[in-house]
């Protein structure tokens, strides 16, 4: 039996105030708790968690995180990305090689976020 309850992925942010209003415009995410240097966004059971970066030497922004969100039904998601104006329907990628049907974009810190359904 596993011990594991859920993930919550940590993105980096530049600003987290701007990505606040980003998350809950592009992706449905709701602001929950935090400041300007930590936030905690959920939508329905899933959480996401900003960090505030300095993008220097010492305190890299990084970008390039990467996460998956799987969920059970993927059309009515690509419906509300699209009015958001988060994606393109073309953006939609039906029957992967890999066993899935997903669609994915970036934040303002270059963090890909995915939306993915296992087939």
């Amino acid at each position: 039996m596993s011990n594991f309850i859920h993930i919550e992925p940590v993105l980096p942010s530049q600003d987290i105030k701007r990505d606040i209003v980003w998350h809950k415009k592009h992706t449905g995410f709701e602001f929950v708790f935090g400041d300007a240097m930590y936030a905690g966004l959920k939508r329905d059971d899933l959480c996401l968690h900003l960090q505030w970066h300095a993008d220097t030497a010492d305190d890299p922004l990084l970008g390039g995180s990467v996460i998956k969100i799987f969920v059970k039904d993927i059309a009515p998601l690509v419906d509300e990305f699209v009015e958001r104006g988060t994606i393109k329907r073309d953006k939609l990628r039906m029957n992967t090689r890999w066993g899935t049907h997903e669609f994915g974009f970036f934040d303002l810190n270059k963090n890909a976020l995915f939306i993915v359904q296992d087939i």
